[in-house]
């Protein structure tokens, strides 16, 4: 589905240094690591927004679908929520399904700007739905949420998922809880320049937190 064969990354000083893997569909990917490692770095350059990455150093994005969560909602304010979903492609009608799907049925006429963050964050994830995602991109979707909001985003995530198996997905996350829910897979992104100091199926629950406890103990001894 999606292989990297990244190089590099720095500004002005390395950020990341070489990432290769492969990401398969179904395949739900928690990345982690330490805060300004390069996690969002790597997730732009997945993306195609970080335009001094090679396009061959991301083999077959030029076939997918992305949908792209970002930290920010980045809807445009002066559109109604369903007049942005259209912009991403879907009807009127899907529009308002998508709205649905996320817990914004009915909302299809308001402006970003009177929602909640976490409705704004939940009307953004509609928006990635509206173009039909092969593969979903996902920024640190719960930060600034409230537990209860955070627990509501992440079991809609995870059941819309699950109507969509092969739709692939990457979370930059901090919360290895989040990884509990979420993945099947885990990235763990560490170093000077980072690589993927992890890459492997997850396996029983409860033995994620283990383990990042361990590469994190590892991080602390090489730093």
């Amino acid at each position: 589905m999606l292989e990297l064969r990244i190089a590099g990354r720095d500004f002005g000083q390395p950020v990341l240094g070489e990432i290769f893997a492969t990401v398969e569909k179904g395949d739900r990917i928690c990345l982690l690591g330490p805060s300004g490692i390069g996690k969002t770095t790597l997730l732009n350059a997945i993306a195609g927004l970080d335009k001094t990455i090679p396009q061959e150093a991301v083999i077959g994005r030029d076939k997918l679908r992305v949908g792209y969560l970002f930290q920010e909602h980045r809807l445009l304010p002066w559109r109604t929520l369903s007049a942005n979903l259209q912009l991403a492609g879907a009807t009127p009608q899907e529009a308002e399904n998508h709205l649905a799907s996320v817990g914004l049925k009915g909302y299809g006429h308001y402006l970003p700007d009177q929602l909640s963050l976490g409705m704004a964050r939940r009307a953004a994830l509609a928006r990635c739905l509206a173009v039909k995602p092969d593969l979903l991109l996902l920024d640190e979707p719960f930060a600034s949420l409230d537990p209860v909001m955070a627990g509501e985003l992440k079991t809609l995530i995870a059941g819309i998922l699950d109507a969509n198996p092969s739709m692939a997905m990457i979370c930059v996350t901090h919360d290895g809880g989040d990884a509990e829910i979420l993945a099947n897979r885990l990235w763990y992104l560490d170093g000077k320049p980072a690589r993927l100091q992890w890459d492997d199926v997850v396996g029983e629950a409860g033995l994620i937190d283990g383990l990042l406890g361990r590469l994190r103990r590892l991080e602390l001894a090489d730093s």
